[in-house]
């Protein structure tokens, strides 16, 4: 007879396997975990725990200085604080905007708002002022923290603002030579891993850097000492007047090294969102005029080279009316028979018509193209314009005319310098030269400009009879006798031109720009000036408006530059000779 009893054995066993079947489901269950965690979420988990534990930190490189030609600083960079907070660890976001309000002068609300952000940095303030940063230290906020920096600071304010330009909150150059050079200033940031612990502190991973390079220098030819006479005479000369705005330009003739540049009125690029945006723009480069009576310079030039005169050949000027067509051509005087130098002398508008005709349009414009006309001078700076001068075979008889005295041709005020430094310098037009050199953060010169030479314009001869015309517009009975200089000969030539109406066409009535253009000492040029002063109330005319502007540079820059006066000059010479 069979036993009833079960066998223990047999619940040992089964035992053994329903625990060995809940291991293996159980260790199924974390392998399957794992590969979706390692394989199939592995990228994003990586990231969110870089996110908490790693972060990649920038320091901003220094941008470098920009300099004069002396080596003083007209742009520079200074070492700022920026107040930063992490809004997660702020004990009391309306405590702490209220006192940060107080300290940083702005808006409670907006201090507010910005510790009300889910995020966990944001900023408070960037480039804060070294008061503010100090009184906020003081008090020891908590979530509150500081990230050095620089800030793009202008030592000399509303100097040469326009062509320097300035710089934005990130340090990027967004105006003049700021925007032009930015990459070359700004240099290249550094950039290293900060590691933190589970409780938020940081420290730097000694792996994965990179090593930044500050900016490098730049050098202008630009003196800031001329640049200071150029603006105080020109903004004296545009409030006098009580003008809309003014121009001006200092240029070396035979090497075409711009010393100073000029736009008024101006501003100061440490405030620059204080200012209208319309007075950031460099307009001596990039704004474009009709140049009126000073074209007639470079009509004198293509009528003395292409032999069709000689400052002799004379002209009849209908006594102040000549008919063109259906237009007429006035003049302010009722001139008779006039030579080709009285004309310039006199200025007379019917008299350059007519020597217009003689040397005709083709021979004109080919004269106008040598020197540059209608085409960019490629100055390193930005936003300069061409101007404008059409072909000649689009030109009537009246734009022929109105060409010949400045009328239908417009130029920049830095185009104007150029093409008479090159009669001041024997015929020969350069490039402008306005960055000299480029140097490393030593000092060290790691590239230098030179002058360059882009073409003979004109012939020393014709360079040298145009000068000797130019002398009469400035002695008694010329229209430039304003801008004489007591201890040296002036060339130069005035300017008054009705504004072109560049909406309905024609020409504004009672709108006009007052130039004046010139070199000194006449037969040594130094330096040559253009002045231009846009829309005069009180008087209109080159000769009254800008001629004295001219006379206050020329004369301030030459005394300056330490150029002997012609006389003591002339006295030397003798001396030298006699012994």
């Amino acid at each position: 007879m069979k036993s009833t009893k079960k066998d223990p054995g047999r619940w040992i066993r089964l035992r053994i396997v329903l625990v060995g079947v809940s291991f293996c489901s159980v260790m199924l269950l974390f392998v399957g975990r794992a590969v979706q965690l390692h394989l199939l979420k592995g990228v994003l988990l990586a990231q969110k725990a870089s996110d908490q534990y790693e972060k990649r930190d920038k320091r901003f490189a220094k941008r470098g200085i920009i300099y004069d030609r002396n080596y003083e600083e007209l742009a520079a960079s200074v070492e700022v604080d920026s107040i930063c907070a992490n809004p997660k660890k702020c004990e009391s976001g309306k405590h702490t905007s209220e006192l940060l309000a107080t300290i940083l002068k702005t808006d409670t609300k907006e201090i507010y708002q910005k510790l009300s952000s889910s995020k966990s940095f944001v900023w408070i303030k960037r480039n804060a002022r070294p008061d503010e940063v100090s009184k906020v230290k003081e008090k020891g906020l908590a979530g509150i923290s500081f990230i050095e920096g620089t800030r793009r600071f202008y030592p000399n304010k509303s100097l040469a603002a326009q062509l320097i330009g300035f710089t934005g909150t990130d340090g990027c150059g967004l105006e003049g030579l700021e925007y032009t050079l930015d990459s070359t200033v700004k240099g290249i940031s550094t950039t290293h891993t900060v590691l933190k612990d589970a409780f938020g502190r940081s420290f730097r991973s000694p792996k994965n850097n990179r090593t930044g390079q500050d900016g490098q220098n730049v050098v202008l030819t630009i003196d800031k000492n001329i640049q200071y006479i150029t603006e105080n005479a020109l903004s004296e000369g545009v409030r006098e007047a009580e003008a809309k705005s003014g121009m001006a330009v200092v240029v070396v003739p035979s090497t075409g090294e711009i010393l100073a540049v000029a736009n008024i009125p101006t501003y100061n690029p440490n405030v620059f969102w204080e200012s209208e945006c319309s007075t950031w723009r460099n307009r001596a480069f990039s704004d474009a005029f009709e140049p009126g009576s000073t074209f007639k310079v470079f009509l004198a030039v293509a009528a003395l080279e292409t032999g069709a005169c000689t400052p002799n050949s004379i002209f009849y000027c209908e006594n102040g009316r000549y008919k063109i067509g259906r237009r007429a051509i006035h003049d302010m005087h009722q001139f008779g028979w006039l030579s080709l130098q009285q004309i310039v002398k006199m200025s007379s508008n019917i008299g350059a018509a007519k020597v217009g005709e003689r040397v005709g349009a083709e021979l004109l414009d080919k004269t106008l193209n040598a020197f540059g006309f209608g085409k960019k001078t490629g100055v390193k700076a930005p936003g300069e314009t061409a101007g404008r001068l059409s072909p000649h075979e689009k030109w009537s008889d009246m734009d022929a005319a109105a060409i010949s005295f400045g009328q239908g041709v417009s130029v920049s005020v830095l185009q104007m310098a150029m093409a008479l430094s090159a009669i001041a310098n024997n015929g020969i037009l350069m490039k402008p030269l306005l960055v000299s050199k480029i140097t490393d953060v030593t000092g060290k010169v790691v590239k230098h400009f030179k002058p360059t030479c882009v073409r003979q314009a004109v012939s020393a001869c014709t360079a040298r009879a145009v000068t000797r015309i130019l002398k009469t517009v400035i002695a008694e009975g010329g229209t430039g006798v304003r801008a004489a200089l007591p201890a040296y000969s002036v060339a130069g030539k005035t300017g008054t031109a009705q504004k072109a109406d560049l909406n309905g066409g024609g020409y504004l009535k009672d709108r006009y720009i007052a130039s004046f253009v010139g070199f000194a000492p006449a037969d040594d040029p130094e330096i040559v000036v253009v002045v231009q002063i846009d829309e005069p109330e009180k008087e209109i005319y080159g000769g009254v408006v800008a001629a004295p502007v001219f006379q206050e540079i020329c004369g301030k820059t030459l005394r300056y530059m330490k150029i002997l006066p012609e006389r003591e000059l002339r006295a030397s010479n003798q001396t030298g000779t006699m012994g």
